[in-house]
């Protein structure tokens, strides 16, 4: 067995420089201003919104306040604390200052002056934010997965193509190399013809107990709560539903880690079986969901997955039986890569072979958020559009809907429906609280 070194996520985050001090006299224009010196002119700078101010979108913040040729202008989100102290960062690094927040996402969605949004909210919120951002002409990247539900995936892809939109999906090892790399050896044959893969990912991940409920409590102040809830069912308040990744295993939220972070390494499988092919059966024979508490999500589960061209997936949550990462087996060898993006394989040749110019070479870029800006300007589709986004989401809600069930399900991925089961056919789309709608 022989390994290769991986990379994390903060490899792609570039470090942060220091700007030099301008002393600005009245009669007199910074270079910056006119766009020399390297820098660029304000007209020129994407202007971006941030819905969300969570975990997730601290990581988008950090990215976007280092790319040149972008300006974080505006933040939202309906918990006042949190606004406020990502307003506070942002207005400190040079560039940005002037930033403004507000507690309602469509207030940030009717500003002209906003290009662009990343979302990073709840899942249940992707869907309606994104199409009422694109409705109202701004670019989206929307962190994963794409959707809650199935029927809302192919709805953000009707109207990125009718508003002619860009859409990122926050797939982000699609623009990491390991990942492409190890699926540019895999569609090159250095493994024989692909039979099947193993995908293992963390599956419990609790802020409290998962079998304890809590009692309601005051809203706090400047928290606009219904706001919040938006389209999921109105419930009391409590602190620990609104916890970062305490609310993945809550249903009316998420469909749970199997999409919610699942979704990542279901992708790389799939790029490397080929993003156009699908699914043609689903079964989850261990599913493993919480009861008794506020959590009710399926939080450990192993999933089989057929493809059209007859490629195998096994998925799980980590150590049941899938160690973290992706196999890739073939009929002449294996490739397995972790999390981080380390790499071993079955023989010393796969890891140091070289994709040659007539080969198979996969989308590159240079880290998402640099894609997603670049796309913005040329209008080019996204390492992870909203197909891809899609395709990927699609794929982990059908095992969760699997395990929920506890059956196999034979699906038509050109009707995106399941075969003759109503059942699993009603749990495609998500019941939403009046007046949201996608």
């Amino acid at each position: 067995m022989v390994k290769r070194s991986g990379i994390t996520r903060r490899d792609f985050l570039r470090s942060a420089t220091s700007a030099a001090t301008v002393v600005a006299f009245p009669q007199l224009v910074p270079a910056s201003a006119l766009g020399r010196d390297g820098a660029v002119t304000p007209s020129n700078r994407i202007a971006i919104g941030l819905i969300g101010t969570g975990n997730i979108n601290t990581r988008h913040r950090e990215a976007f306040l280092v790319e040149k040729d972008a300006r974080i202008v505006a933040v939202c989100d309906p918990i006042a604390s949190r606004r406020e102290a990502y307003l506070r960062r942002i207005n400190q690094v040079p560039g940005h200052s002037g930033c403004t927040a507000c507690c309602d996402f469509r207030e940030l969605l009717a500003r002209p002056d906003i290009d662009a949004v990343c979302i990073g909210t709840p899942d249940h919120w992707h869907a309606p934010q994104a199409i009422a951002a694109m409705h109202a002409g701004k670019d989206v990247y929307v962190e994963k997965p794409l959707t809650y539900a199935v029927a809302e995936g192919r709805r953000v892809i009707e109207v990125a193509a009718s508003s002619g939109r860009v859409l990122q999906t926050g797939l982000q090892r699609r623009s990491m190399p390991p990942f492409r790399y190890a699926c540019e050896l895999v569609r090159n044959g250095r493994i024989g013809r692909l039979t099947h893969t193993e995908v293992g990912i963390v599956g419990i991940h609790y802020a409290t107990k998962p079998h304890q409920c809590f009692p309601p409590a005051p809203v706090p102040e400047g928290m606009d709560y219904d706001l919040w809830l938006g389209p999921a069912a109105w419930v009391p308040f409590c602190p620990e539903r609104i916890i970062n990744y305490y609310w993945y295993h809550i249903l009316d939220y998420s469909r749970g880690f199997i999409p919610a972070n699942g979704v990542h390494f279901v992708d790389i499988a799939q790029w490397a079986i080929g993003d156009e092919i699908k699914p043609v059966e689903v079964s989850t024979p261990v599913a493993v969901a919480p009861s008794g508490g506020m959590v009710d999500a399926i939080t450990e589960w192993r999933s089989d997955v057929v493809y059209q061209n007859g490629v195998r997936m096994s998925f799980s949550s980590e150590g049941k039986p899938h160690p973290d990462g992706i196999r890739f087996v073939g009929t002449e060898g294996w490739i397995h890569i972790n999390g981080g993006g380390a790499m071993t394989a079955s023989r010393e040749s796969v890891l140091t072979s070289v994709i040659g110019p007539n080969e198979v070479h996969l989308y590159s870029t240079s880290g998402p958020h640099r894609n997603f800006l670049d796309c913005i300007r040329s209008r080019r589709l996204t390492a992870a559009s909203a197909e891809i986004g899609h395709h990927a989401t699609t794929t982990c809600n059908l095992v969760e809907i699997a395990g929920r069930l506890g059956r196999l399900l034979k699906w038509n991925a050109q009707a995106e429906r399941c075969v003759d089961d109503e059942a699993a056919n009603r749990l495609l789309s998500q019941p939403m609280r009046s007046p949201w709608q996608v």
